[in-house]
């Protein structure tokens, strides 16, 4: 009965780790000089990534703050997501067998 809705909770998640990785190459692409934010799309296209992490990642930041320009907090809710996923996976496992 709930499987349809632990599926979309587990899409969720993986568009949320897929946002992280883009939001992360994308702030190296621009700490790097690789792309111009002055471009109209490029510049959407970050301001998107960012609306869409930084909610996420503000309270972890919160916790633990850059080291020496050093942002970990992209890690942190990684391994939250990835944490989660493996214990819904897991979850429901052991309730089919």
């Amino acid at each position: 009965m709930l499987a349809p809705f632990i599926e979309v909770v587990l899409i969720v998640l993986d568009a949320v780790w897929y946002l992280i990785i883009a939001s992360v190459i994308a702030s190296w692409l621009v700490a790097f000089g690789v792309i111009n934010t002055r471009n109209d799309i490029v510049y959407r296209v970050l301001d998107i990534l960012n609306r869409a992490t930084e909610p996420m990642l503000r309270p972890i930041r919160r916790l633990i703050p850059p080291m020496g320009g050093l942002d970990l907090s992209p890690m942190v809710l990684l391994l939250i997501v990835y944490v989660l996923q493996r214990e819904i996976q897991i979850a429901l496992v052991r309730n089919y067998f």
